[in-house]
């Protein structure tokens, strides 16, 4: 069981404020504050604590992250469609040396072939999509196997 004063970022990219209600095919009718309160759930399932932030605004996911060393033992991102467009969120990340897990509603793969590229997993530990609500959980998780070790 991980220390109780281990802490968690977690990152929701842009637009993420609108799940429940925007393309509810692909990402399903589950809304941020749902997806928020399970993550809280198990972050004292697990004996960690959560730190939760949503942005539309690239500029201010890479304060966040630029802001995170030392204060954080692990990232859980979801950059949404900064995944494939943002080489200044993917260069946050590779300069904090934080263990960071990046999580996606939907499978980025099976979907338009734009979205086949994330700039993010080159950088991340490990990446987990095409679960809906289950890929922030399996991604936490991920978070707090990675702060074991």
């Amino acid at each position: 069981m991980p220390k109780a004063n281990k802490k968690i970022l977690v990152i929701h990219g842009p637009n993420l404020n609108l799940l429940g209600r925007r393309e509810v095919s692909v990402y399903g009718k589950v809304n941020l504050e749902a997806i928020n309160k399970q993550l809280k759930k198990l972050a004292a399932e697990l004996g960690v604590a959560l730190e939760i932030r949503q942005s539309n605004h690239e500029g201010q996911i890479v304060d966040l992250i630029g802001a995170s060393f030392k204060k954080y033992s692990a990232i859980l991102i979801n950059p949404a469609a900064y995944t494939h467009t943002s080489v200044a969120i993917r260069d946050a990340v590779a300069a904090v040396s934080i263990p960071t897990v990046e999580v996606h509603l939907s499978n980025i793969y099976s979907r338009e072939e734009f979205r086949h590229t994330s700039l993010i997993s080159g950088v991340a530990r490990g990446q987990i999509c095409g679960f809906g609500i289950e890929s922030y959980l399996l991604g936490l998780r991920a978070a707090v196997a990675l702060i074991k070790q």
